[in-house]
């Protein structure tokens, strides 16, 4: 591929509709669309040159470069058509935790007084930069785009997530991350992945042909120990692990542990809610460490971190109850926020959950039968129905749990679940966190996990 085509085009992307004079347009093919049956609208709007798979015809009249991959090339060109990116690229992948990693690496740049940026999941969050709409992963137009403009705003320090998708895509090809970390690996996706062997794949794929630094490893993952990189830090409370989580012990408002790294142990002190949250701070400490910074100026603002937007979220207390939201939506994910709400139950742990609409149909009775273990009443509702008949949704997840409340109004199903609360109850609403719609036949409703439940609170 000739990088140099970048300086005879005036823009580039993969939507023929956003094609404009002199742009290229890569003629990419999808899982419901090929690119190549749009060659001849993106001429008609203006492109200049057509990036295609080798073999394709073009019509005479622009510049046809042919590609083994497109994608990957693609990618690559746009990285090179925006130029600049931040100096300080931390990037993370895995199951869960992508999202609370990138955000406790972003708060703790910000708490050093560094100009950061995290992106992903929550989009972009900056306090020196806004950008609106952006997804978990972007396409390569919209993240070079992103990240060349945080450069030119001098904010250097970035996390960003690395989804399964945007990594099979080749979407993250073209970034230079100095750091990259694998949380963990468990049931999710598989409706595009079809096996966990080839999600597994995709993620490695980070490490493997994306990153040219230091790997950060969640070494009590099972998955994470296969992950083979030229230099690794790794996680966990596994003895063998570099930075290893010790006696770990919850208190009313959050946890403590001892963290030992290179035979030193320091001592740390979390304002948050949920066991697994521990994991996910000292991955970002050890990402924060493998970047360079002094472990102990690191381990000193631990404290001053804060719960991240629909992570293990406080939504609202009363007459002895608490309530609290988290995107919990997978089987692993939904197990772990349970098993880090039981230390803070009293009496009962209520939990109201569903699934998604178009999405990998094995997990929903496993979530199911997770909530049915962990959880002394059980609420099914409706998550993001999508294109599906919500009705067969519940009934599939209610296969694991088939004493459970069936509400498939979300709203009527968060106000039945406060209205069970009794002294020393808990009640966890999953699925949603910070989400603001809900997805029915194609049309995203106004939907917020945190304010429903605040609400039913404040009208107990």
């Amino acid at each position: 591929m000739d990088i140099e085509i970048v300086k005879n085009i005036k823009g580039l992307t993969s939507d023929s509709c956003a094609v404009k004079d002199g742009y290229l347009f890569a003629a990419l093919k999808g899982v419901n669309h090929d690119g190549a049956n749009f060659i001849d609208a993106a001429i008609k709007n203006g492109a200049t040159h057509i990036l295609v798979q080798r073999g394709t015809l073009v019509p005479d009249g622009v510049t046809s470069i042919e590609s083994d991959n497109p994608r990957l090339d693609f990618a690559k060109l746009c990285a090179e058509f925006y130029g600049g990116q931040p100096d300080n690229i931390v990037a993370v992948t895995g199951t869960n935790g992508k999202t609370s990693v990138a955000d406790f690496i972003r708060q703790i740049f910000e708490l050093l007084n560094l100009k950061s940026a995290s992106l992903g999941t929550l989009g972009l969050v900056s306090n020196h930069y806004k950008a609106d709409n952006v997804m978990t992963t972007p396409d390569p137009v919209i993240l070079h785009s992103i990240l060349a403009d945080l450069k030119k705003h001098d904010v250097n320090y970035v996390a960003m997530e690395a989804s399964s998708h945007g990594l099979d895509q080749y979407r993250l090809d073209g970034v230079v991350p100095k750091v990259a970390a694998f949380t963990n690996l468990s049931q999710d996706h598989l409706d595009y992945h079809e096996t966990m062997e080839s999600y597994f794949s995709a993620k490695t794929r980070l490490f493997t042909d994306v990153l040219n630094g230091i790997a950060v490893i969640n070494i009590d993952d099972e998955w994470g120990q296969k992950i083979h990189h030229g230099y690794s830090m790794t996680y966990g409370e596994n003895d063998n692990a570099d930075f290893q989580i010790q006696n770990h012990k919850t208190h009313e408002t959050g946890q403590s542990f001892t963290l030992c790294h290179n035979n030193k142990y320091y001592e740390a002190d979390l304002n948050l809610i949920g066991a697994f949250q521990a994991h996910n701070v000292v991955c970002a400490l050890a990402c924060c460490v493998a970047l360079g910074f002094d472990i102990e100026s690191v381990i000193n603002l631990l404290p001053q971190l804060k719960t991240v937007r629909g992570r293990m979220e406080f939504a609202s207390a009363g007459k002895g109850s608490s309530a609290y939201v988290d995107y919990a939506h997978t089987p692993d994910a939904l197990e772990k926020a349970l098993q880090s709400l039981r230390p803070h139950v009293q009496n009962r742990l209520i939990c109201v959950f569903g699934a998604g609409g178009n999405r990998d149909k094995t997990k929903r009775p496993l979530m199911g039968q997770v909530a049915a273990k962990y959880a002394d009443h059980v609420i099914v509702t409706d998550d993001n129905p999508r294109d599906e008949n919500p009705d067969d949704i519940r009934a599939d997840v209610m296969q694991g749990c088939p004493d459970a409340d069936n509400i498939g109004d979300r709203a009527n199903a968060i106000q039945h679940g406060v209205s069970l609360l009794r002294e020393g109850d808990v009640l966890l609403v999953a699925g949603k966190g910070h989400e603001q719609g809900q997805v029915i036949k194609g049309v995203n409703h106004p939907f917020d996990d945190l304010t429903i439940t605040q609400q039913a609170m404040q009208n107990r």
